[in-house]
């Protein structure tokens, strides 16, 4: 009669099969002779032994990061340093070069005051103090034993023959700078006289083209008179025409006359031409008046409304403020009732609890439990 063999529903079949693998799993766990007794997460030791060789792994790539950048910076200032090292010997070569060619020029001139004092082979050429009648020395002459002392007039011959040569390259840019000046000058004063000339010129041009006009308008100065007053009085006539014909436009036209049909769109009959309009006629202000009138009076019959609105709503207010207070009084007075039966009630429950208490004590709890009584409980995982 009824269908007993129905397929299982897969919902419910599933829901006991998560419930089987939890059960397992919790079993697994609580079996667990090492979990159990040391209590160690294997899943969080092996995160953080992972999470340390990421680290390390990182700290690694840093630090060869930092090395290889520290190898460029030496090899940047190795760099640098053969580069300033390059600079100080070329430099040196030729300062060297500088001495060595001056020392070539000097021996060039044998006329000169200069000596080398840094020369050696110059320095033999002047040979200590032989005697009193020798080469460098007359016989009655002051004579220096002293080598120091010789270099010392040698230091001086070379300062004054510099001096001198100093003050002749001064004399010499001194006449040149004179000599630039003065062809500066020659140049300013040849340009001024040509302007001058080029000036006195344009003046005489301009004198002469002005005789001439003058000449030309005494020639036909009549004839030109007549013509320019014949001119002058035909602008006049013109003139006065005009002015005449702008009067009688102006009376016989609708500008000034006050008929408000001039205004009227010829198209749209609901505007007005701007440059026609006279102003509102009477019967349209006083419609206007009308409606302000009108819109006073709808406003005022509004504002009493709202103010009839807004005291009923403040009457209302006030009703609702004092039933809320008497409402808060009762609920005060009944939480004050409740509240001292409330503590009769307990009163008389802690006397009958305390008697209770003192009759198990009394006579049924006599014999007090041991440790072994609790022992004998939770042996198992259930």
């Amino acid at each position: 009669m009824f269908k007993l063999n129905l397929p299982p529903d897969p919902k419910e079949v599933a829901a006991m099969e998560a419930r089987r693998n939890r059960e397992k799993e919790r079993l697994s766990r609580i079996f667990n002779v090492r979990n159990r007794i040391l209590g160690v997460d294997v899943a969080a030791l092996n995160s953080q032994v992972e999470e340390q060789k990421l680290q390390k792994t990182a700290e690694q790539n840093m630090k060869a990061a930092y090395d290889t950048s520290q190898v460029q910076y030496d090899m940047v200032a190795q760099m640098l340093e053969k580069e300033e090292a390059e600079r100080t010997r070329r430099l040196a070569k030729k300062v060297q070069q500088f001495r060595e060619q001056k020392q070539q020029k000097q021996q060039k001139l044998p006329n000169q005051h200069k000596f080398d004092l840094w020369n050696s082979d110059q320095l033999q050429e002047f040979p200590a103090h032989a005697g009193d009648c020798g080469p460098y020395h007359e016989s009655a002459s002051l004579q220096c034993f002293s080598d120091k002392a010789r270099y010392l007039r040698m230091q001086q011959e070379q300062l004054r023959y510099s001096l001198e040569k100093q003050r002749q390259e001064q004399e010499q840019a001194k006449v040149a700078t004179q000599y630039a000046n003065q062809l500066n000058d020659k140049l300013r004063l040849a340009m001024d006289t040509h302007a001058t000339k080029l000036s006195r010129m344009e003046d005489s041009n301009r004198t002469s083209m002005m005789f001439a006009m003058a000449n030309a308008n005494k020639t036909k100065g009549p004839h030109q008179a007549t013509e320019l007053a014949e001119q002058q009085r035909r602008e006049h006539q013109h003139k006065q025409e005009a002015n005449l014909m702008e009067i009688q436009k102006q009376i016989t036209s609708d500008i000034l006359t006050e008929n408000p049909e001039v205004a009227k769109h010829p198209v749209n009959p609901h505007r007005v031409l701007a440059y026609c309009w006279k102003g509102m006629t009477a019967q349209q202000r006083a419609a206007i008046r009308k409606a302000q009138e009108m819109q006073c009076h709808e406003k005022q019959a509004e504002h009493q409304a709202k103010q009839a609105q807004d005291a009923q709503w403040e009457s209302q207010t006030i009703n609702l403020a004092q039933a809320a207070m008497e409402l808060e009084e009762q609920e005060r007075q009944l939480c004050a009732e409740f509240r001292r039966g409330l503590g009769s009630f307990n009163c008389q429950l802690a006397t009958e609890q305390k008697a209770q208490e003192n009759y198990l004590n009394a006579m049924i709890y006599t014999n007090q439990p041991t440790t072994e009584y609790y022992l004998q409980f939770n042996t198992s995982s259930r």
